[in-house]
């Protein structure tokens, strides 16, 4: 049962990640209202997760790599590099996803990156509309929203938590 609330808290949190990222492309502000609605949420299941297993590491885990992050990535706002809404967005993503999707966060944050560098630099790979609207919205702004690949990370981590632990739940293994 707690495994369950726990699964749909990180469900709750997908349309929000989603609205983070899709504000954060058109308007480059990440509110402090739905970071830390995404704190409490995260929180909210990483307790549940810890009730269960009787082991608090997960969330220890989880509140080392949000504090690590934000006092890494708090000099890149100090020098103007990141926002302070993408700062915040990645010290509660770990309270988010849990220490145990750290690795598959990692990687796909490093792959949505990397995809939205690539776009930035080449924006003609875009369709005719969007490389319109694309090229407006970096005339008028000249910033890259990080908050978009911070969030579709997420959601993917997200998602293949709660399919992996709905295959647990089910008695399937999720490698066949």
């Amino acid at each position: 049962m707690l495994l369950a609330a726990s699964l749909l808290l990180k469900g709750l949190a997908i349309p929000l990640l989603a609205r983070i990222a899709w504000l954060d492309f058109t308007t480059q502000k990440i509110s402090n209202q739905n970071v830390l609605l995404l704190l409490c949420l995260g929180l909210g299941s990483l307790q549940l997760l810890s009730v269960q297993s009787g082991s608090w590491w997960d969330m220890g885990l989880s509140a080392l790599a949000g504090v690590l992050l934000f006092v890494a990535l708090f000099p890149f706002w100090v020098l103007r590099k990141v926002g302070a809404g993408d700062v915040k967005l990645m010290a509660v993503v770990p309270l988010l996803i849990g220490g145990s999707g750290l690795l598959v966060f990692s990687v796909l944050l490093l792959v949505f990156a990397l995809a939205t560098a690539l776009i930035v630099k080449n924006p003609f790979m875009l369709p005719a509309g969007a490389f319109r609207l694309y090229v407006q919205h970096l005339d008028r702004k000249r910033v890259v929203p990080f908050g978009v690949p911070i969030s579709l990370a997420a959601i993917c981590t997200i998602a293949y938590q709660v399919y992996s632990n709905m295959m647990v739940l089910a008695g399937l293994s999720v490698w066949t």
